[in-house]
């Protein structure tokens, strides 16, 4: 935000107030100091406005900071321009049809007028902060949008058709011609100031074409609206189109100055280009707040927040200076104020807290007040991420972090069922990669191809971070964003079922990790599995296609995983109970079972476990054949047994009774024959 010092003596007496001085103080009150100028029409300070102070994106916003800080009276026009008989609402009328998207909208006209080249001083004023002269009675709006904050524009009344004002959504396939001689396709959603036939502006960001300000104008509409800031927002963006307007619609206005910035405008237009104004304005929507919020504030926790002693009298003047006020008289332990309308940033007592300690000088808080602190625990869910961090890279892999954007191509890479697309976000300066990603894979498979290209082979790759999958803020977080675990490696199959179980009885050595036949069409058919944790759904797992691979340009096979990290979370024993080591020796079994090509591991290990009783102390697959001795449509699975005896020692006829009862369940079950 540009200030011109001159244009400041407007609104404050700035006598014995030095250039560097007031912006060196500012700077100290939070406006910081980007640069000062020296311009033909005087000194001009450049401020850093933070997006919650949209109430310094004017003249007499600044001019009322420096006024709290230097003990100065604000002045402010009192925009009271004369008018004729006749009424506004005799020769126009304005609708509202969107309310959610404009609240408020006020119009006044001026007939008459002589549209020219303004003053000197007008121009000097605007050019000094980078705003280019167009006409007087452009300028006008501009000069009012840089004193106070509030947009305005300007139509030509009579290219208005029907003399009306038509505030609604755009309709499909409307298109608008804007003032930077630029046609635009609307966006369905778009706020638009209309005629009786057409668009003649898009709300709160540019006016149109065909109704600007020219040299023939004589009759002029006068708007001064209020349009929603997230509207404003994407309009802009979707349309690549960004206004001094739509900068501060988007940071909200004060809707309560809206009728005194028309006025004023108005008396600026009549003082450069002569006409009559009609009398009332115009008003459609609600009424504008009278005042912002109730906050208490209790003197106690001044001392407590910032460590200083800071009166109870100096903190109320304060206040009130920067324009609260007292809702009765201060008691001695507590104040309650009311937040002016053009302060919304102010919601809560800390924040009354903050604005004490800035005006009366974050000089004046001494470095080294012993401040109380308090040690912050670890939460359950950063102790597991920790396990999964530390087991992860003892499995040698290296932790990646990529961007929550991709394309919609990379989201589509990998899409376990219930998985889609479905947060996307249209920004001017995000066109392609604008999905909030899904999963995780597709990021670390674009991670995985940069290192083959840098010449890093079968980089082991794993991410923790969220996924999106809807926008919704009425579902629970762990629906709509949920934290993942994932990685990629080019293990096949069974060596990446064993990272997964590693990992789940590294937090839980209790844990059960079992999978079944997932439906995940980017995995090599029967290459895919769902994992579930203790029979929690807990993720999928598997090699990818080859398809997949090919399209990325990736050179070796490579397997993926994505688990939901709040499963294991609620699996998680971190700190187990101490249990022996087995005192007895246990026997080991291997069996090796020809079976029907459909049969699937998971059928084997359920028939064998039911089978074996407590004496089976582990399973595991030894290997799998397929073969000139096989027939066509079977295969052969090699099972490795452990068995161990609780408190004795096991037998061989023990250990043989439980082989034959597994040999007999699985001939029965499975129609399996041993070889």
């Amino acid at each position: 935000m540009k200030v011109g010092w001159n244009w400041l003596a407007d609104h404050l007496d700035l006598r014995d107030i030095g250039v560097a001085e007031a912006a060196d103080r500012l700077t100290m009150a939070g406006l910081n100091l980007e640069e000062l100028l020296d311009t033909p029409g005087g000194p001009v300070i450049d401020l850093e406005v933070t997006s919650n102070r949209p109430d310094c994106l004017g003249h007499i916003g600044v001019a009322r900071e420096l006024g709290v800080l230097f003990l100065r009276e604000l002045k402010r026009p009192a925009a009271a321009p004369a008018t004729a008989a006749e009424k506004t609402a005799h020769v126009a009328s304005v609708a509202i049809e969107c309310p959610d998207l404009c609240p408020r909208y006020i119009a006044r006209v001026i007939r008459g007028v002589k549209v020219g080249p303004s003053p000197e001083w007008l121009r000097s004023r605007l050019e000094a902060i980078g705003v280019a002269s167009i006409n007087n009675i452009v300028d006008a709006t501009n000069y009012v949008l840089m004193e106070c904050g509030q947009p305005l524009h300007a139509f030509d009344f009579d290219r208005l058709a029907g003399r009306r004002i038509v505030v609604r959504r755009a309709r499909p396939g409307e298109k608008i011609g804007a003032i930077d001689q630029r046609e635009y396709p609307l966006p369905p959603e778009a706020c638009v100031i209309a005629d009786a036939e057409r668009p003649v502006a898009i709300g709160g960001v540019m006016g149109g074409l065909d109704t600007e300000i020219g040299a023939r104008t004589a009759n002029v509409l006068l708007e001064a609206a209020q349009f929603a800031p997230l509207s404003v927002r994407n309009t802009a963006r979707k349309l690549n189109l960004h206004s001094p307007s739509s900068y501060r619609f988007e940071r909200g206005i004060d809707a309560a100055q809206l009728d005194w910035a028309s006025r004023r405008c108005c008396e600026l237009i009549l003082d450069l280009a002569g006409g009559e104004l009609l009398a009332e304005s115009i008003f459609a929507g609600e009424p504008p707040p009278a005042a912002g919020a109730k906050i208490t504030l209790r003197f106690a926790q001044l001392q407590r927040i910032l460590g200083i002693d800071v009166p109870t009298g100096v903190a109320v003047e304060i206040l009130e200076r920067l324009g609260l006020r007292l809702t009765g008289p201060a008691a001695e332990q507590a104040a309650t104020f009311i937040v002016p309308t053009w302060r919304r940033d102010l919601t809560r007592e800390a924040d009354l807290i903050e604005e004490v300690a800035r005006i009366h000088g974050y000089d004046r808080i001494p470095d080294d007040v012993p401040v109380p602190l308090q040690l912050s625990a670890r939460t359950h869910r950063d102790c597991v991420t920790d396990r999964v961090r530390e087991t992860l890279a003892a499995l040698g892999f290296f932790e990646a972090v990529t961007l929550s954007f991709v394309s919609a191509a990379q989201a589509g890479r990998f899409t376990p069922p219930g998985v889609r697309p479905a947060v996307a976000v249209e920004h001017s300066s995000r066109r392609e990669e604008n999905v909030l990603r899904p999963s995780l894979v597709p990021s670390l498979l674009e991670a995985r191809r940069a290192n083959e290209r840098h010449g890093t082979a079968d980089a082991r790759l794993f991410e923790i971070a969220r996924a999106y999958l809807a926008a919704d803020p009425r579902r629970p977080e762990r629906e709509v964003e949920p934290a993942r675990i994932a990685f990629v490696s080019g293990q096949e199959f069974r060596e990446l079922k064993g990272v997964v179980e590693t990992l789940a009885r590294r937090a839980n050595p209790a844990a059960t990790v079992t999978t079944r036949p997932a439906d995940v069409p980017q995995f090599a058919p029967g290459r895919g599995a769902e994992v579930l944790l203790d029979g929690v759904r807990w993720g999928w797992l598997g090699e990818l296609d080859r398809a997949v691979t090919d399209e990325l340009d990736l050179r070796d096979a490579v397997s993926a995983a994505e688990l939901d990290l709040a499963v294991l979370e609620e699996s998680a024993d971190l700190a187990p109970p101490f249990r022996p080591l087995p005192q007895f020796p246990g026997i080991s079994r291997d069996l090796n079972f020809l079976l029907d090509e459909r049969t699937t591991w998971r059928e084997i290990e359920e028939t064998v476990r039911a089978a074996a009783g407590e004496l089976l102390e582990g399973l595991s697959f030894g290997g799998q054949y397929r073969g000139k001795q096989v027939p066509a449509g079977k295969k052969s699975y090699v099972l490795s047994l452990a068995y161990r005896g609780a408190g004795r020692t096991l037998t061989a006829d023990e250990a043989d009774q439980a082989q034959r009862s597994i040999v007999e369940a699985c001939a029965s079950k499975l129609d399996a024959a041993l070889r």
